[in-house]
């Protein structure tokens, strides 16, 4: 995509189809004029003389307590500098967004006009009483150390200006970690810190009170070694001044343990990091060009030990592990401050975290086989859905053994158990699935390119890295559609109907003939499928011309899978095609079965159906809780559509005893845990979750899963086609934009999948 184009997207992306990336929304019911009474007058009166009489009982009546200010006066945004408060509330309100998915933190983004500091902070102080903490962001240095420390001092909920101290706590859990890995003690390493600013100077402070030493630090400006005979430093800039004369950074470097980077790209050179000493640690987190490239210093040293502030390198220094959890356990416990105790609880959180065996759904979403301690893994991935049980946890116990927390937590387990509901509420599975494809991308054959949609959807799969597409169709207008779009990749375009198609046609139409000759198919027949884009496409992929295939945008489903299921084979051992949707619901995913092949399965095929769902949940690192759901309870009818459910249930207890699934069951008890385990204590269901649905039949599974996108807006991902031998995946018609990107990417990850399991029986 070019400039322009890209531009074009990211405005389009803030402007519609509602202006902005956050809004407020009611909590509570105001369907009836009763509700309005309570929520308004005369109910209100009560809470307001609830909360006069006793001013902490604001926490208990109103959203204070979980609701975060993210304040800004725009004088330091991003890598735009000064450019003032109203051109820095699109930041704000992203970071109000990450507050929101990944720990289910409300917030208001506010931006304040003025750069004075003290009008700055009265302005702060006088807004304070309807917040819980206060975040403050982009704010120039050095006010915002004075900021900061004021309105610590003179407030009594949370501060903190997380473009200091985020950096600063993700840094130095990853620090712990390879200090530990490179056999080294903080109290005796050389660093040298390439930057002086607000991040710098936190992070610096942070690794001090882990034990390394002032003396044993050299910092530099984009002006050279901080010296004390500099009049332009800063009191805190001073601290790490040396006296004596200036010394290069490359002769700074030499026989340094550690190298901190929050500077500009590439001045760590290759020779310079060849002078460091052993077991280098290299944390090169300026953003996007690190002061040395990841594979570049890898390449150069095997035992560096390397993290960088980039999502496509390992050892991503991201702020999102931190800020989110360290305000939720800051918020829950109603700690007056965020103190240093509760910053260091949560480095060391973070940092034992990464020793820890890792969940099977980050291993997936990362594409690694078993992720562990080590050069390529001292600090959690963002996607941990661990975190927020972890690092909340050991702040709140941290404000309150230093004496912060106003209300403390007594049961932890409990306390637990209401974070991974939040977590729920918070669906990060889109994110899981590109970030997973995006470690291997695949040939994908998009069948019908020439629509605008469909050729939208191809130009983010190719720019976001999850895939190398192939489009198909009439090539004039795809290169017209390409042009509108600022499309500017130089990728095949294929139409089979083309004289110059001619010979792959014809290769193509030979190969399918030989497989369906005695299944009524005649070579003229053969021929004509060739120059439909369905047949050809799925030859395509048969003939190894491709890895993956999506289509269907256009076309009913139906039409569209009668080609798939004439020329790709079943997947060996499958018995039989079926499809399953993943609805990312606010309890989590959940995965619909089937959705759109079998109409009337009988038990055996629902025995089959459910065997698979089973196996993709698990491709996606989620452990399946299944479901069997019908109009009936246990038995409850003798109908053939309940007895089947029941004959395919006991078949999987008896033969599948590792498959945690039952039925027959109504949706509401498989989905209400509380009832479940009132009336039905003793199914393999009660207690858990149910995070799979397998329904009896076709249209009892594809009503429910659009009564859910369409009624309650959640998204779908799917068909997931079960059971093909090739990932071939079909769109329903009139998928959007954001559907067949999601599609390509299941497709992606079906392609790694089904190589690695190809690669294993090979080997």
């Amino acid at each position: 995509m070019n400039k322009e184009s890209k531009r074009r997207e990211a405005l389009l992306y803030h402007a519609e189809p509602t202006p902005g990336k956050i809004q407020v929304v009611p909590t509570k019911k105001y369907a009836t004029q009763r509700d309005l009474s309570l929520a308004y007058s005369p109910g209100v009166a009560e809470p307001c003389l609830e909360i006069a009489a006793n001013k902490e009982d604001v926490y208990k009546y109103t959203a204070k307590g979980n609701l975060v200010a993210v304040i800004s006066n725009g004088t330091a945004v991003l890598g735009l500098g000064n450019i003032g408060p109203e051109a820095g509330k699109p930041v704000m309100e992203g970071k109000g967004l990450l507050f929101k998915i990944f720990s289910d933190i409300d917030v208001f983004d506010i931006e304040i006009d003025t750069e004075n500091v003290e009008e700055f902070i009265q302005t702060v102080k006088n807004i304070a009483p309807t917040f819980g903490g206060i975040n403050l962001e982009d704010i120039k240095a050095p006010e915002s150390f004075e900021i900061e420390r004021r309105l610590i001092e003179e407030l009594d909920i949370p501060v903190m200006h997380d473009d200091q101290h985020g950096t600063a706590i993700i840094s130095s859990a990853a620090l712990i970690n390879a200090l530990e890995l490179a056999g080294k003690k903080a109290e005796d390493v050389k660093v040298v810190v390439s930057g002086a600013g607000s991040a710098a100077i936190a992070c610096t402070d942070l690794y001090v009170l882990l034990g390394v030493k002032v003396e044993n630090v050299l910092m530099y400006n984009s002006k050279g070694l901080l010296t004390k005979d500099n009049p332009a430093l800063s009191d805190l800039q001073l601290k790490y001044a040396i006296d004596g004369p200036q010394i290069p950074l490359a002769e700074a470097v030499k026989d340094a343990d550690v190298f901190i980077g929050l500077s500009s790209g590439d001045i760590l050179s290759p020779e310079m990091l060849l002078t460091m000493s052993n077991n280098p640690i290299v944390f090169a987190m300026a953003n996007p060009n690190p002061e040395i490239d990841y594979n570049l210093a890898t390449e150069t040293r095997k035992d560096v030990i390397m993290a960088t502030g980039r999502s496509d390198f390992p050892n991503q220094v991201n702020n999102v592990l931190g800020f989110p959890y360290i305000f939720r356990g800051a918020l829950d416990v109603r700690a007056t401050k965020i103190n240093e105790e509760m910053k260091m609880a949560a480095v060391k959180a973070l940092a034992i975290l990464a020793k820890e065996p890792v969940p099977e759904q980050v291993n997936v979403a990362y594409g690694a086989t078993k992720l562990g301690f080590g050069q390529e893994y001292i600090i959690p991935k963002p996607f941990d859905p661990r975190l927020i049980t972890v690092v909340a946890p050991a702040v709140a116990k941290a404000a309150m053994e230093s004496g912060v927390a106003k209300n403390p937590i007594t049961d932890w387990a409990s306390y637990e158990d209401v974070l991974r509901e939040r977590m729920g509420n918070d669906n990060k599975m889109v994110r899981l699935i590109t970030n997973r494809a995006k470690l291997d991308p695949k040939r994908i054959v998009f069948a019908e390119a020439d629509q605008l949609n469909v050729l939208k959807a191809a130009q983010i799969v190719f720019e976001d890295g999850i895939g190398f597409p192939i489009l198909l169709g009439n090539k004039e207008v795809i290169l017209e559609l390409k042009a509108e779009l600022g499309f500017d990749a130089d990728l095949e375009i294929i139409d089979p109907k083309t004289d110059e198609e001619a010979e792959r046609r014809n290769r193509f139409a030979k190969s399918f003939w030989e497989t369906r000759g005695r299944r009524g198919v005649s070579k003229l027949d053969a021929e004509k499928f060739m120059r439909e884009r369905n047949y050809f496409a799925a030859m395509m992929v048969n003939e190894g011309e491709a890895d993956a295939l999506v289509t269907g945008h256009s076309r009913s489903y139906p039409s569209v899978v009668k080609p798939m299921m004439q020329l790709i084979p079943k997947a060996q051992n499958a018995s039989l095609i079926a499809t399953a949707n993943m609805m990312l619901t606010s309890r989590g995913p959940m995965f619909l079965s089937d959705t759109a092949i079998n109409i009337n399965p009988s038990a055996q095929d629902l025995i089959n159906i459910a065997i698979m769902t089973a196996k993709t949940a698990k491709m996606f690192g989620i452990e399946p809780v299944i479901a069997m759901v019908s109009f009936s309870n246990f038995g409850s009818s003798t109908s053939e559509s309940a007895s089947k459910v029941r004959e395919a249930v006991a078949y999987l207890h008896k033969n599948h005893p590792e498959l945690i699934v039952d039925g027959e069951i109504q949706a509401d008890f498989a989905l209400n845990p509380e009832m479940l385990q009132e009336k039905f204590p003793f199914s393999k269901l009660a207690g858990k979750k149910v995070n799979t649905l397998v329904f009896p039949n076709l249209e009892s599974a594809n009503i429910t899963y659009k009564l859910l996108k369409e009624l309650y807006k959640v998204n779908s991902i799917g068909p997931i086609m079960m059971g093909m031998g090739k990932p071939v995946h079909i769109f329903q018609l009139g998928a959007s934009v954001e559907e067949m990107v999601n599609m390509a990417a299941i497709a992606v990850i079906d392609a790694q999948e089904k190589e690695s399991k190809k690669n294993k029986i090979t080997q």
